[in-house]
């Protein structure tokens, strides 16, 4: 078993329970009618909600004539409130297993395609902040769209934080796994009930049924 320096996970599926799919077209749908437009087209929603690139971006602003920043602005506003509200009412959750990795020998960190603020919500919410060296969401900016998972920007921000020659990423999708490789990362599969069935087009090194796996795996 290969011996690492620190241990990556992901965020949402993985420490904590994924947004629900209508929270995020619905806080969608609300920055739309904040810049302006009250019927905007469902593909749109969804494109905006599910993730897009810059570009992609662009073009859906020039669809409408919005000035793409400000309407930015206001989808990052009200999809972070949106998280904020689903946490603190209980809707999202930490996953029980979490327990497993909160005393980890090795260095460890979160890197996550959310808000770095959300992040941040989450570790000082759930009482995680002890348990993780450093942490990365990105920038509510447009920029930040083309640095996400599956480019290794913010992981190799944080293998650079965390001075690791060697380090396993924890994650609950394609691109978790895509990222890690392109790091040069070994990477941990975690199927999750919202992942059971998923299949992958490229393989992780390792696939866990939960963080407990994760645990028992880098202590050996």
């Amino acid at each position: 078993m290969p011996a690492y320096d620190a241990v990556l996970f992901d965020s949402d599926g993985v420490l904590v329970t994924p947004p629900a799919r209508e929270t995020q077209l619905a806080a969608t749908r609300t920055a739309f009618e904040a810049v302006g437009e009250s019927d905007p087209a469902a593909e749109h929603v969804a494109a905006v909600a599910d993730g897009l690139t810059g570009e992609q971006l662009r073009e859906i602003c020039d669809a409408y004539d919005f000035d793409p920043e400000a309407f930015w602005d206001a989808r990052e506003h009200h999809d972070e409130r949106s998280q904020f509200d689903r946490f603190r009412d209980g809707t999202r959750r930490l996953y029980d297993d979490v327990a497993a990795i909160r005393d980890l020998s090795h260095d460890c960190g979160v890197v996550s395609n959310n808000h770095h603020s959300t992040i941040e919500f989450v570790l000082s919410h759930f009482g995680l902040k002890a348990s993780f060296d450093t942490y990365y969401g990105r920038e509510k900016s447009i920029e930040s769209l083309d640095l996400k998972k599956p480019d290794p920007h913010y992981l190799e921000r944080a293998l650079a934080d965390l001075d690791a020659d060697t380090a396993l990423f924890v994650g609950d999708s394609e691109s978790d796994v895509v990222a890690a490789e392109r790091a040069g990362l070994d990477s941990a599969f975690v199927r999750r009930s919202h992942c059971a069935d998923v299949a992958l087009s490229t393989s992780p090194t390792f696939e866990v049924d939960d963080l407990g796996d994760v645990a028992s795996l880098v202590n050996g």
